[in-house]
């Protein structure tokens, strides 16, 4: 049985129309607030193409990725310094401290390394150790430029380590054939 106290009422046109409107600005308004948001983030993330920035970053993304280079071989070999070898091999692990490896200047990072010393450190540079590969993954670098970064990197972090010297090229072996008497059929007068 109903509840003869209850009224019922009936809505009016007016206010089904009015609720009708109301339920359909709410979604409406949310998304032309989202459109907006959208635009003006894109609006900020445009490229700056006249700068110098955005030019160096455009010619980083398209340089190519190899070079070929002819090399003498019977060309005397110039070893690097350390600072040209850790600029060209060791600094893309070592300026971030990818995959453990001791931050450069990082006195925290190297001080237990230090204490190894000089020998040690230069071993593990030369055969890999953990995660970095033999040579700092140049096989091309000599023993001396692989010694001369470590103790580029070393130093930066307090090390007093000397550089490695390198050994004088050996003098050309005078052939016997040269101090040979005169060709035959020369005569002497």
């Amino acid at each position: 049985m109903a509840d003869p106290h209850a009224k019922m009422t009936q809505a009016t046109p007016q206010e089904v129309i009015i609720s009708l409107l109301a339920g359909l600005f709410a979604p409406l308004l949310a998304i032309f607030l989202i459109v907006q948001l959208v635009l003006g983030i894109q609006e900020e993330q445009q490229a700056d193409t006249t700068s110098e920035a955005a030019q160096k970053a455009t010619l980083a993304r398209i340089k190519p990725f190899a070079q070929l280079v002819a090399l003498d071989a019977n060309a005397p070999r110039v070893e690097k310094a350390g600072q040209e070898v850790y600029d060209a091999v060791c600094s893309s692990c070592h300026s971030s401290g990818a995959l453990g490896a001791p931050r450069f200047n990082n006195k925290g990072d190297w001080s237990g390394r230090l204490g190894q010393g000089y020998d040690t450190l230069v071993k593990h540079a030369i055969e890999g150790i953990r995660q970095m590969p033999p040579r700092g993954g140049d096989g091309d670098l000599s023993d001396v430029e692989v010694a001369r970064a470590v103790v580029y990197m070393a130093n930066s972090a307090g090390a007093s380590f000397k550089e490695p010297a390198v050994a004088a090229p050996a003098a050309p072996a005078a052939t016997p054939d040269a101090a040979a008497a005169p060709a035959a059929g020369v005569e002497n007068k």
